[in-house]
């Protein structure tokens, strides 16, 4: 059960409420197309915000820039951790992860020919001091941190309730369970922060139930700030404190759920969009 863990997942040392990540007018462009066009963003610590928006809206690149994979031409990411201020616009993708930023993507990035396990113990090397290679051979302060790392993730597992498949090769298992066991690699980083794009996209209804459920989990008794993309306005209303919305690379709403819901710029942005976020409004 997850509040038996005895380590707690979240890596950030700030109180409920702090201020833990700042989007300042980010301005991304691929060639002539403007992918963001000044966003600002404050994600507080503990706090679940999602981002929605019409598919071409920048929620990805969004994402992309604050995990480093993408370098806005403007603007600024500040992370505040362990009483540190980290400028993430400057720092590269691996560097971002181990200050305490984690990322799931929209297509499954896992290594399929390894187990469940295998892949969340890769997610630990992040923080690992010993390096993959002495790790591998067992040499004194690394076998004792592999060991205090299986015991981590084997918490990881039981929250996850994957127990069943921990030795099934990742390849071979569902589309559900393949999410799961991404975010349970996402968790095994130990993040501040989780960046989460779609975790629910091609989940039947009790997938999703339960991805929804791990995600309240992980933010409820572990205090880890969730910042999610989804497309599911139910789940969305459901379980966000905090909405952004994007439409065309521009913030054009941002407030709880209800306010989000009754804006009229969102609420016309979706009159376009074939899509069931419009039966939310």
């Amino acid at each position: 059960m997850a509040h038996a863990m005895q380590h707690n997942l979240n890596g950030s040392t700030l109180k409920p409420g702090d201020v833990q990540l700042e989007v300042e007018n980010v301005k991304l462009r691929f060639g002539g197309v403007t992918a963001l066009a000044g966003v600002s963003l404050t994600v507080k610590q503990s706090e679940i915000i999602a981002i929605i928006g019409p598919n071409g809206a920048g929620k990805t690149s969004l994402l992309n820039c604050i995990s480093g994979l993408y370098r806005p031409q403007e603007g600024h990411i500040t992370f505040h951790n362990d009483g540190k201020q980290f400028e993430l616009t400057r720092m590269p993708p691996h560097k971002i992860a181990k200050v305490g930023v984690a990322r799931s993507f929209q297509n499954i990035e896992l290594f399929k020919h390894m187990t469940v396990l295998e892949n969340l113990l890769a997610g630990c090397h992040v923080h690992m001091k010993t390096g993959v290679l002495s790790a591998a051979l067992y040499w004194g302060s690394a076998q004792r941190e592999e060991i205090e790392y299986r015991k981590f993730v084997e918490e990881i597992i039981d929250l996850l309730e994957i127990e069943s498949i921990r030795k099934k090769t990742v390849g071979t298992l569902a589309y559900g369970l393949q999410k799961r066991v991404e975010l349970g690699r996402a968790l095994a980083m130990k993040p501040a922060i989780l960046l989460l794009d779609e975790p629910m996209a091609g989940m039947n209804t009790e997938e999703k139930e339960d991805m929804a459920r791990f995600i309240l989990d992980v933010n409820e008794e572990h205090g880890v700030t969730i910042v999610l993309i989804e497309h599911d306005m139910g789940v969305v209303m459901d379980i966000s404190d905090h909405v952004a919305v994007l439409d065309f690379g521009q913030k054009i709403g941002d407030g709880t759920p209800d306010e989000v819901r009754q804006n009229p710029r969102v609420i016309e942005a979706y009159l376009g969009e074939e899509s069931s976020a419009f039966s939310l409004f």
